[in-house]
C-alpha cells in the first residue's frame, strides 16, 4: 500500500481515538477510570495514538481540539456568511402598512425596503418611514425579498360606545308656553340695518364701531309699550346666518329685509331673500330712507315681485312698512307687523327640563375667559347648569344680559350672554345641559373620537388621490418607452437619473446652486408635528395662525391658498362693443367747438355707462368715459350692432376716418399663483 495514504488513514484512526478519549474525559467522574499514556509506535510525532497511560490530560485536550479546530472555523464561516433572518419566512401583512412598519416585520432594516421600491411606480425620493404602502407594493416587496405573505387577521376593533348627548324628544303641547319671537335684520350694506336697530333699542351702537359698519354679532331684547319682547339678531352680512342654517338649526323665525327707497334692490339684498327661503323663514319688508326726495317705495316693491317678494298690497303676504330708521318714523308699525307676524307663527317652548340652545356669538375676555352670546330654546338656563357645545363644555358661572348685568335665569327666546366655557366654541354651535361633569367630558370625548375618525378617513381619500395621480402619471411614461426592451428602457431610466442615483435627498438639494433654504417667521404651517396650549396662547397674542397638517398635499393646498389670498387682483378688461368711425364732424355747444364721430357698430353694443378707448393705427391714444351718445339727435344709453350713432369723446380729440371705437368694461379678477412645491 501507499506509503503517503497509510499515514493519511493513520491520522483518521488517531482523530477518533481522540474524540473517544475526550468523551470519556468529560464522563470520568461519572465511570471513574484512571487513565494511563502508553507510545504505541516510533513514528513522528504528527502520527500517533492515545492511550490512557500516555498523556497529561491538558495537552490531551489541546491535541484533540488542534485537529477539530480546521473543520469548526469552516462550519462558523458558513453561519456568519448566511444572513440569519430576524424574522420567520412568512411575513404577516395586512392594508396602510408603512415603511417601518413592514421592515419591521420582515426584519430588514429601512434601507432594504427602499431598494425593492426601485421596482415599482413610486417615487423613493418622497417616501419616508412613515409613509404608507399600497398593498400589491407590500406584497411585491415581500416576494422580492424571497418570502412568502400572509394577511395577518384584522383585530376586530371592539365598536365604541355612542356617548353623545342629544336632543330630547318633543315636548307635550300643554307644557308649552308663548315665547318672544327671534328676528334676524337682513339686506344689502349700508341700507341702514343697523341704524334700525339702534332706533328700536335706543343705542348708539353704529357710532361706536369702525365706519358704522358692523363688526360682530349681536343679540338684544326690544320691549314693547304693550309688554311684548321681541328677540333682534344683528349679523355682519350673512356669514353666520349660513353658518347657522348650514349645522341644521333654525334659530330666527322672522326676517326683516330691510332696503333702501332710493337705491332699490342690490346684490345683497338678492342673497338676504334666498337666505330667508332656504332657512323657510317668513319675510316683512322693511322700505328705509323714505325721507329722501329720490325716494321710490313703490319701485322697490315692484322690483321686488321678480324675486317672488309680493307684498300684500299685490295680493302677497308678505307685510311692507314705508320707515326712516334715521329719524325714527314708523318704527313702531315695524314693531307692530313683527309682534302681529309672530302671533300667527303662535311661538311656543317648553321652559322646562335639560336646557337647549344655539350659540350666535363666541369671544374671549382677558378678565372672564371664553364667553358666548347664546339663545335658549328649550329649558331655562341657570347658573351651575352643565353644557355642551361642539367639543367643549362649560360649567356655567355666570350669566349676564345683554347691558353686561348678572341675571340669574333665561328662558326661551331671550339672549343672554354666558360664562364658564372650557374653551372656545363656534357660533351655531349647539347648546345641550347635561347631569355633570363626567358626563361632559364623555360627549366631548366622543365627539373628538368622530372627528379624529373623519379626519382620517378624509386624509385617506387624499392620500389615495395622489397615489393613483403618481400611478397614472408613471404609467404614462411607461407607455413613451412600451417600443424599448427592458434592458433598453433600463439603459434610458439610469441615463436620466444618474445624477441622483448615488447623493441622499439632502445632498441632492445642497448640489443644486440655484435653491435657496429658508425659514420665514410669519404664517406658520405645521407638518406632523403639534402645538401645545402655551405656543398656541403666544400665537393668539402675537395675531399669528397655526395651520397644522398630517398630509403633505393639504398643507400644500392651503399654503397655496393662504398665497392666492394675498394676491393683489388683477384688472381684467372685457370688450363689450367695437365701432368704427365712418365720418368726422363738430358741434357747437356755447363758445367751444366739440369734436363728434359718426360712428356705426359692428360688434356688441356701446354702452354708455361702460369705460372705452379709441384706437388709431392699433394704438390706444385715448381712454375715458363718453361726453354724449346720440342717436337720430335723441340722446341714448345703448347703441346695438347694426346701428348707427354719433359720439363725442374729449372736446380736444380729434377723430380720424377709420378709428376704432372700443367699449369696455373693468373687472378685478383674483390671480392665482402658479408655485409648484416639485414633488
Amino acid at each position: 500500500m501507499n506509503q503517503g495514504l497509510l499515514l493519511r488513514f493513520e491520522n483518521v484512526v488517531q482523530l477518533r481515538g481522540a474524540c473517544r478519549q475526550l468523551r470519556a474525559l468529560s464522563s470520568r467522574e461519572v465511570c471513574g477510570a484512571q487513565w494511563k499514556p502508553v507510545q504505541l509506535s516510533a513514528r513522528p510525532v504528527g502520527s500517533f495514538l492515545l492511550h490512557p497511560q500516555l498523556w497529561p490530560k491538558h495537552r490531551l485536550i489541546s491535541a484533540a481540539l488542534s485537529q477539530c479546530r480546521h473543520l469548526a472555523t469552516k462550519e462558523e464561516t458558513k453561519k456568519k456568511r448566511k444572513k440569519i433572518p430576524l424574522t420567520r419566512g412568512e411575513v404577516e401583512i395586512r392594508q396602510k402598512m408603512t415603511v417601518e412598519e413592514l421592515a419591521q416585520a420582515m426584519g430588514k432594516d429601512i434601507d432594504h425596503i427602499y431598494e425593492a421600491l426601485l421596482y415599482t411606480d413610486i417615487n423613493v425620493d418622497s417616501v419616508e418611514p412613515d409613509s404608507i404602502l399600497r398593498e400589491e407594493h407590500i406584497k411585491m416587496i415581500v416576494q422580492k425579498s424571497g418570502m412568502k405573505y400572509k394577511s395577518a387577521k384584522l383585530k376586530e376593533e371592539k365598536e365604541r360606545k355612542n356617548t353623545d348627548a342629544v336632543k330630547r324628544p318633543p315636548a307635550d303641547p300643554a307644557v308649552l308656553t308663548p315665547r318672544p319671537p327671534v328676528v334676524t335684520i337682513l339686506g344689502h350694506v349700508d341700507h341702514g340695518k343697523t341704524t334700525l336697530l339702534d332706533s328700536l333699542r335706543k343705542t348708539q351702537v353704529a357710532s361706536m364701531e369702525a365706519g358704522g359698519i358692523t363688526q360682530h354679532i349681536g343679540a338684544f331684547i326690544v320691549h314693547m309699550p304693550s309688554g311684548e319682547k321681541i328677540t333682534f339678531l344683528d349679523t355682519p352680512g350673512h356669514a353666520a346666518f349660513s353658518a347657522m342654517r348650514a349645522r341644521g338649526t333654525n334659530v330666527t323665525d322672522i326676517v326683516i329685509l330691510v332696503v333702501a327707497a332710493e337705491d332699490g334692490v342690490m346684490q345683497q339684498t338678492i342673497e338676504s331673500i334666498q337666505h330667508a327661503k332656504n332657512a323657510g323663514v317668513p319675510l316683512i319688508l322693511a322700505i328705509n330712507k323714505c325721507d329722501k326726495p329720490e325716494a321710490d317705495p313703490e319701485r322697490v316693491k315692484n322690483e321686488l315681485l321678480a324675486y317672488n317678494v309680493v307684498c300684500e298690497e299685490f295680493g302677497g303676504d308678505v307685510q311692507a312698512v314705508n320707515i326712516s330708521a334715521l329719524k325714527g318714523e314708523n318704527l313702531m308699525v315695524l314693531a307692530e307687523a313683527t309682534v302681529a307676524l309672530a302671533e300667527m307663527l303662535e311661538l311656543k317652548a317648553d321652559a322646562t327640563g335639560l336646557v337647549e340652545g344655539t350659540i350666535i356669538e363666541s369671544r374671549k375676555d382677558k378678565g372672564k375667559g371664553p364667553l358666548t352670546t347664546a339663545i335658549i330654546q328649550r329649558g331655562t338656563l341657570r347658573k351651575g347648569c352643565v353644557l355642551v357645545a361642539g367639543k367643549t363644555w362649560a360649567k356655567v358661572r355666570f350669566l349676564f344680559d345683554e347691558n353686561g348685568q348678572a341675571v340669574d335665569a333665561a328662558s326661551p327666546g331671550i339672549p343672554v350672554e354666558i360664562m364658564g366655557w372650557k374653551e372656545s366654541p363656534s357660533a351655531g354651535d349647539e347648546i345641550l345641559e347635561v347631569e355633570s361633569e363626567q358626563r361632559a367630558q364623555e360627549v366631548v370625548a366622543w365627539r373628538t373620537y368622530v372627528e379624529q375618525q373623519e379626519k382620517m378617513k378624509k386624509d385617506l381619500e387624499v392620500i389615495e388621490a395622489k397615489q393613483k395621480e403618481h400611478r397614472l402619471e408613471y404609467e404614462k411614461k411607461q407607455k413613451q418607452l412600451a417600443h424599448l426592451t427592458w434592458r433598453q428602457r433600463k439603459a434610458v431610466l439610469f441615463k436620466a437619473n444618474k445624477h441622483l442615483m448615488f447623493s441622499r435627498p439632502k445632498e441632492r438639494t445642497e448640489m443644486d446652486e440655484n435653491t435657496l433654504s429658508l425659514i420665514v417667521k410669519g404664517v406658520i404651517f405645521g407638518f406632523s408635528v403639534k402645538a401645545n396650549e402655551s405656543i398656541k396662547k403666544l400665537a393668539d397674542k402675537k395675531g399669528i395662525k397655526i395651520k397644522l397638517h398630517n398630509v403633505i398635499y393639504k398643507l400644500i393646498d392651503d399654503l397655496k391658498d393662504e398665497l392666492n389670498s394675498r394676491l393683489p387682483p388683477a384688472v381684467v378688461e372685457t370688450t363689450i362693443g367695437e365701432a368704427s368711425v365712418l365720418d368726422t364732424f363738430s358741434v357747437t355747444v356755447g363758445k367751444n367747438k366739440i369734436p363728434v364721430a359718426g360712428c356705426r357698430v359692428h360688434k356688441g353694443l356701446l354702452d354708455r355707462k361702460m369705460k372705452f378707448k379709441l384706437i388709431r393705427n392699433r394704438d390706444v391714444i385715448w381712454k375715458g368715459c363718453l361726453s354724449s351718445l346720440k342717436h337720430h339727435k335723441d340722446d341714448v344709453q345703448v347703441i346695438k350692432t347694426g346701428m348707427d350713432c354719433g359720439l363725442s369723446l374729449d372736446k380736444n380729440l380729434e377723430f380720424s376716418i377709420g378709428d376704432e371705437i372700443i367699449c369696455y368694461e373693468e373687472k378685478e379678477v383674483q390671480q392665482t399663483t402658479s408655485w409648484d412645491p416639485g414633488f
